[in-house]
């Protein structure tokens, strides 16, 4: 007696269906799970965003700076750095000094 080998339609190989990992040197895919077979890497329907993951929040990293300084390990900022004034050049990293000119660029601070 010989065995059915007809493949069933969710046997059928779809190209289109599969969805590699997210994680550029990893040649797995992602899994029924939502996770990648191969490095465990969540894909799209693990409902995670693989850009965002391991990221902290602005909540947590203002909590751990303010626990820093607390404690002594991390300066806080002097008051003068309150009052500083950027430089009006929107591509310099520099700040006005007390001359009235940029310290990286050189550009005085009334100027556009």
């Amino acid at each position: 007696m010989s065995e059915d080998v007809t493949p069933r339609a969710s046997d059928e190989f779809n190209a289109l269906e599969r969805e590699l990992c997210p994680e550029g040197t990893c040649i797995g895919l992602i899994g029924p799970d939502g996770f990648c077979k191969e490095c465990g890497r969540p894909g799209r329907g693990a409902g995670i965003d693989p850009r965002t993951q391991g990221l902290r929040t602005e909540n947590e990293v203002a909590a751990e700076l303010e626990s820093a300084i607390i404690e002594g390990d991390a300066a806080p900022a002097p008051e003068e750095f309150a009052e500083r004034r950027l430089c009006p050049d929107g591509t310099c990293i520099g700040v006005i000094g007390p001359d009235g000119v940029c310290g990286e660029c050189g550009r005085a601070a009334g100027s556009a």
